[in-house]
Order: C-alpha cells, then sequence, then structure tokens
C-alpha cells in the first residue's frame, strides 16, 4: 500500500513537471517568433511597404508575410530567408549561451 502511494505521487509529479517543461518551451518558441515577427514588420513599415508590395518585392507570397508577422511557427526556412534577405539579415544556427 506505502509503495502504491508513493509511486502515484511520483507520477502525479512528473506529470506536473512534463507539463511545465512543455509550457516552457511553447513559451520559448513564441519569444523567438514574435521577435522574428516584430522585426520585419518593423522594417516592413521603415520601408512604407503594404504587406502585398513587400511580398512582392521579396518574391514569397502573401500569406509567408502574414505568418512571420503573426508569430506562426510553421514556416519554411527558405521562404524566411527570402524575406530577410530584403534587409540584409538570414537565419542560421547559433550556438546557445548558457
Amino acid at each position: 500500500m506505502q509503495i502504491d502511494i508513493i509511486i502515484k505521487k511520483s507520477k502525479n509529479d512528473m506529470q506536473k513537471h512534463i507539463k511545465w517543461v512543455l509550457y516552457l518551451i511553447l513559451y520559448l518558441k513564441a519569444y523567438k517568433m514574435d521577435e522574428l515577427a516584430t522585426f520585419v514588420k518593423n522594417r516592413r513599415k521603415q520601408l512604407s511597404l503594404t504587406q502585398e508590395e513587400f511580398a512582392d518585392r521579396s518574391g514569397v507570397a502573401l500569406t509567408v508575410i502574414r505568418k512571420i508577422e503573426q508569430g506562426k511557427d510553421n514556416l519554411s526556412l527558405s521562404k524566411v530567408n527570402r524575406v530577410l534577405l530584403m534587409f540584409g539579415h538570414t537565419l542560421g544556427p547559433l550556438k546557445i549561451q548558457k
């Protein structure tokens, strides 16, 4: 009986820990996408371009610009890089500093 209580408690703690880690991962992922979204939107506005005009100039579909500016995370890296090249930037692997 005592062993069952410990296992149940341990299992419950593990589930809470897993949920917390998942929330943290989603938060960090959203934060990074928001950073990209803000960058692209601000730079596009500095050029006084609509989303449609910017999509045409960067060679991507309007939906790509909208997804980027909304912070969506299901984007093609090559399309994001086409957009960022308009500002002389690119996405690539970065070493995480601990």
